[in-house]
């Protein structure tokens, strides 16, 4: 009877146990660092109804709440969201996008990074006695995701704090809704700044762009705007600098540089024209919300009223610094008048969504502005001091690699011991929008004969059809789509002898934008520690980037022309063109096989961008290990020869 009772008391007590209910999840009161919290709201079948349910668009709602629980501050806050749905965020409110880029923009592939705005900074309790208001911040998501119906629930795969210094674990889930986890700082990172102190550091980037506000007055203040070149093989020309107000500004006026259009009437039409009556609009720059800024021309650098700004008034040209290091700054002069409620001296706000681009150059992807320590520029008193500028924010651009951008440049093959030049690849810089029973966009590229590379692509076909007959070659039908390359270069294994070797690199500019102080890097994995001497151009061999060499004009020949018409009104138009020969030692890479490959580089960069290479060599059926003939020999040192005179 006793085991009886014992036993009810035990399948009692167990049942009991089973029945409660499950623990509580995570709470941010357990956390000691930075808090996240990722919570879906709602979402609804979008139109159209389609049949594939994986690609069935959904819209979605969602919150993310950042708390900062640590004893720091964290400053210019950045977050990042796995979304893997495909997803398309269409607004985000509290926060920007930290590459530049506007919404709606699609974040399904990669996810984003999120910055903070209008609140970038999160104070800690201690500082604020607690308040939550300083120290967090909720964003709100609104978008569009495929292929995920209810009741499944389109959570991302991680969400995590990625400023410097900081680690997060795997988020945990609380339920089918909730995503949870606390980031923590990394013990094993050294800052190199303290916790008092009041700005971040400045940090390191392929290009940087400071926001120094000079003057500041009541409803409207002058900034100086300074991009540096900070990258060996980076350069832009033509700049175009975009930014967005968030605050109603306008351009008032600027030195050394220009907005691409002079407008007001944004201004004359918007609530600009009822905080400021007395304004004279036909004086004022510009009013869009996104401006375009250019640069201004040489011949205006010494111009009292739009130039005497150091470092303007270079066309949109800034060099690597290994070029010309004054070359490699850009600046200029901008007043900006503010709009309610941050008229105040000592409220501004810098412009966000910054984004820089060339026009034959590489991708360059911009941060938000960062609050740094003020910057600090000669006196103008004369006194020979420096003084601190007003406020600072710095914008660090890093060169990317889309994935789907095609290149704008291109590389073709030959050697001396085969008349077929392997040509660039079939649509290497894109391919025509309609190519329907026009061209092939999958076909390989044609061989050529060595003529053909002065005639432009749509002269190119009796040519290339002719020579695939001679060399019995097969013919796609349709033809190959062009390169549609603006630049194309030529790389010629010249002459291979028992103690070196030559090439010659021929640039072709197809199109009539004229690009001055042009450059051509070259990476040779086996090769490049053999290079002695580029003949008609400035060669060198760089000691920053591994394996490259870097080449550019002489005086007299750093201008790479445009296309022109043909010597007779019939003929085809002319590509732009600068050639030289280069001269390698085998002293110094023995064993290198240079028809096999080794003479042929592995990377060709035109003015910072990577160009598009052929994946075969030209085929020697003839090699043989070992030495040359003699009139290999001859040949080699006649050209060379030739070249110096």
């Amino acid at each position: 009877m006793a085991s009886t009772t014992f036993s009810l008391l035990i399948f009692s007590l167990l049942s009991l146990s089973s029945a409660q209910p499950p623990p509580p999840p995570p709470s941010s009161d357990t956390c000691n660092g930075v808090w996240l919290t990722y919570a879906y709201t709602s979402g609804k079948k979008l139109h159209p109804f389609l049949k594939n349910p994986s690609k069935q668009p959904f819209s979605f709602k969602s919150t993310l709440t950042i708390l900062n629980n640590d004893e720091i501050e964290l400053k210019s806050w950045r977050v990042f969201v796995g979304f893997q749905h495909n997803e398309i965020l269409v607004s985000a409110s509290n926060a920007i996008t930290a590459d530049g880029s506007n919404l709606p923009s699609v974040v399904g592939e990669d996810g984003v990074v999120l910055a903070g705005y209008p609140q970038s900074d999160l104070k800690t309790g201690i500082q604020t006695a607690g308040d939550e208001q300083q120290m967090s911040v909720k964003l709100e998501f609104e978008g569009t995701q495929f292929g995920v119906a209810p009741p499944n629930v389109p959570l991302p795969t991680n969400v995590s704090i990625v400023n410097d210094g900081y680690v997060c674990p795997k988020p945990s889930k609380s339920g089918n809704f909730t995503l949870n986890t606390c980031c923590s700082r990394d013990p094993d990172f050294k800052p190199n700044m303290t916790i008092s102190d009041k700005f971040l550091p400045r940090q390191k980037g392929d290009l940087t762009i400071m926001y120094d506000v000079t003057k500041s007055y009541e409803g409207n203040y002058w900034a100086q705007v300074t991009m540096t070149n900070h990258n060996p093989l980076g350069r832009l020309d033509y700049w175009n600098l975009n930014w967005d107000w968030m605050q109603d500004e306008f351009i008032v006026a600027m030195k050394g540089a220009y907005t691409d259009i002079v407008d007001a009437n944004d201004c004359i039409n918007g609530p600009q024209a009822a905080q400021y009556p007395g304004l004279d609009w036909s004086t004022v720059l510009n009013c869009e919300r996104r401006p375009t800024i250019i640069d201004l021309p040489p011949q205006l650098a010494n111009d009292t009223n739009l130039g005497k700004i150091p470092y303007c008034c270079r066309n949109g040209t800034i060099l690597p610094p290994g070029m010309d290091e004054s070359k490699s700054v850009s600046a200029f002069l901008i007043q900006v008048n503010k709009m309610p409620p941050k008229l105040n001296q000592s409220l501004i706000d810098p412009p966000q969504n910054w984004q820089i681009k060339g026009i034959l150059n590489p991708t360059y992807k911009c941060g938000p502005p960062v609050r740094v320590s003020p910057s600090e520029f000669p006196s103008t008193s004369g006194v020979p001091v420096n003084a601190t500028v007003f406020a600072s924010w710095q914008v660090v651009c890093n060169i990317t690699k889309p994935k789907k951008a095609a290149p704008k440049c291109c590389v073709s093959f030959s050697a001396y011991f085969n008349e077929s030049i392997v040509p660039c690849k079939t649509c290497a810089c894109g391919c025509p929008e309609t190519t329907s029973q026009t061209c092939s966009t999958t076909a390989p590229a044609m061989f050529l004969p060595p003529e053909a590379q002065l005639v432009p692509f749509d002269n190119r076909t009796k040519l290339a059809l002719a020579w695939a007959q001679i060399n019995h070659r097969p013919i796609s039908n349709p033809l190959p789509c062009s390169d549609n390359c603006g630049i194309s270069v030529n790389w010629h294994v010249f002459t291979d002898y028992n103690k070196g070797w030559s090439a010659r690199v021929t640039v072709f500019n197809w199109d009539e934008t004229t690009f001055a102080d042009w450059f051509v890097a070259v990476e040779m994995k086996n090769a490049a520690a053999g290079f002695e001497k580029a003949y008609s151009f400035n060669g060198t061999l760089m000691t920053d980037v591994n394996d490259t060499i870097f080449m550019q004009g002489l005086e007299g020949l750093n201008y790479l022309m445009g296309e022109t018409n043909g010597s007779k009104p019939l003929d085809p138009r002319v590509p732009g063109k600068q050639q030289s020969v280069l001269s390698f030692t085998k002293k110094t890479t023995p064993g290198i096989r240079v028809a096999e490959g080794d003479g042929f580089p592995t990377k060709l960069y035109f003015n910072g961008e990577e160009c598009s290479i052929p994946k075969i060599f030209p085929i020697n059926s003839a090699y043989k290990k070992g030495p040359v003939t003699v009139i290999s020999v001859l040949i080699a040192v006649v050209a060379l020869i030739f070249i110096e005179q």
